[in-house]
This record gives C-alpha cells, structure tokens and sequence, in this order.
C-alpha cells in the first residue's frame, strides 16, 4: 500500500468534498477513488459516497453489483440511514457508500418530495466517523449533482485539458454560485484539477496555461497525465495506487492528495 508522508496529525472534523463535472469523460470518477485511497493511505479515515447511477466508484474500489442491496438511492429517499448503506473496502481506512441502477429515476421521484434538493444534506449531517467524504457526482447538473452541491462545503473539479475546458467550467461555475445563494452559503470552489494532462501535445499546454490564468491558485499545481495504467485499472476492480503504484498516474494522485490535504488545513485554520 501507498503510504503518503502527513505529520500534521488527524483533520478537526468531517468535511463534505462534491467532486464534479457536468461533462463527462473528464477523469471525475477516476479522480474519486485514487484520492480518496491517496488521503486513505496518509491514516485519514475517507467515505466515498457514489452519487452516479452509473456506479464506476463502486466498481472502481471492487465492489460487484450484486453486493448493492443498500445503496445511495436508498439513503436519498429516505429508506435507510447512512450507516446502513456504508460499506468497507479492501483498502485500509477508505470506506463506500455504493450506486445503484434505482438512482436513475432517483429525479423524478424526488421532483414532488419535500426538501428534495437537501435530502443527501440531511443524511449527512451525522456523520462523524469519517475525516473527510468525498461524493462522487453524475456528469450532469441535474438534482442528483444538486444534492451534492447541497450537502458539501467543497467542490472539486476535474477538467480535461481539451479546447472546450474552460467553456464547460463557466457553466459549473454559475451553478455553484447559485447553490450557495438559495441553499448553501458555505459551499467554496475547493480547487481545479486538470486531468488527462499529455505533455507530447501543445493543446494541453495551452489550455493548461488559460484555465490557470483564469483560476489562478484556485487550479492545483498537480496535473494528471494521460497514463495507460489508469485506464487499465478499474477493469480489475482497483484504484492505479493499487494496481500500479509506480505509474506516472498513481504518482500525480499521490501528489494530488498532499495538495488537497494541505489546502484542506488552510482552510480550516
């Protein structure tokens, strides 16, 4: 197992990180569970909460589907608590709270619920077992990604360097502005990952260089690479830390998880 250099000592309390992007294909998912097993790897205890019906997270840190019967979908209209729906992972000090297929009709069935938008909030508002949770949300802006905007003090945004980044980006922007209008005045942009990095490639460069421009200190100095060994993982049920911890791509999350966990401090402090 990775291990990850911290000797600031344990966080003060549970933090709620949405990790979004309403594209898709942008490593969001693939952010989620290194980061989560990176910050897991440095003692912190870690939840990742599958918000996509999808279910890749779940997928990605080994869990089959028929081991589901408890889901998200479950803990969002109000069927189970949060500690029925949680489960362990084969990776020390990271826990999961799966997807299910239900969570795509999740939608309409909360469009005429009570509180709808805060449901994920509420089960939540508990939770102390855990340093830090992590959300992983669908690739949309819909009630599901709302939820998650809701419950969260923080948003972390995987963007691919392609041309149309920082377009995509403006629109996520906007929403996270209008979530900590009406529902959450807490809610702050944590910072801007970019992803899907290729060093042979000037676009990268380029983009890279405009989103940094326009974010400033809010983009981590990390970036992730375009690596053949993070593809490759999922499909064995493994985050790349543990399928191949040498990879360029296991070390940029490595890298990636001091930068969240020092500005984590900063903004605690």
């Amino acid at each position: 197992m990775v291990k990850i250099s911290d000797n600031h000592g344990p966080l003060a309390s549970s933090r709620i990180i949405a990790i979004a992007n309403q594209k898709g294909g942008v490593g969001k998912t693939t952010t989620a569970i290194n980061l989560a097993t990176a910050i897991a790897a440095s003692k912190k205890r870690v939840l990742v909460i599958d918000l996509d019906p999808q279910g890749n997270a779940s997928t990605g840190l080994g869990l089959d589907r028929a081991s589901r019967a408890i889901s998200s979908y479950h803990v969002l209209m109000g069927e189970a608590d949060l500690g029925q729906a949680v489960q362990g992972t084969n990776i020390p000090n990271l826990w999961l709270v799966p997807s299910s297929i239900d969570l795509s009709g999740a939608e309409v069935e909360l469009v005429d619920a009570t509180a709808r938008e805060s449901r994920l909030r509420s089960a939540l508002a508990a939770a102390s077992d855990w340093d830090l949770i992590l959300i992983d949300c669908p690739p949309s802006l819909n009630l599901l990604t709302l939820n998650a905007l809701v419950a969260a003090q923080a948003v972390l945004v995987p963007l691919q360097c392609e041309f149309f980044a920082l377009e995509g980006i403006s629109h996520l922007v906007k929403t996270i502005e209008r979530v900590k209008a009406a529902f959450n005045p807490d809610l702050e942009l944590h910072g801007i990952v970019l992803t899907m990095f290729d060093k042979r490639n000037n676009l990268s460069d380029m983009v890279a260089a405009d989103v940094r421009d326009y974010f400033g200190d809010k983009v981590y100095k990390t970036v992730i690479p375009r690596n053949v060994r993070v593809s490759e993982a999922p499909s064995h049920g493994k985050p790349v830390l543990l399928y191949d911890v040498r990879c360029a791509g296991s070390e940029a999350y490595i890298h990636l998880a001091s930068e969240v966990l020092k500005r984590e401090r900063e903004l605690r402090a």
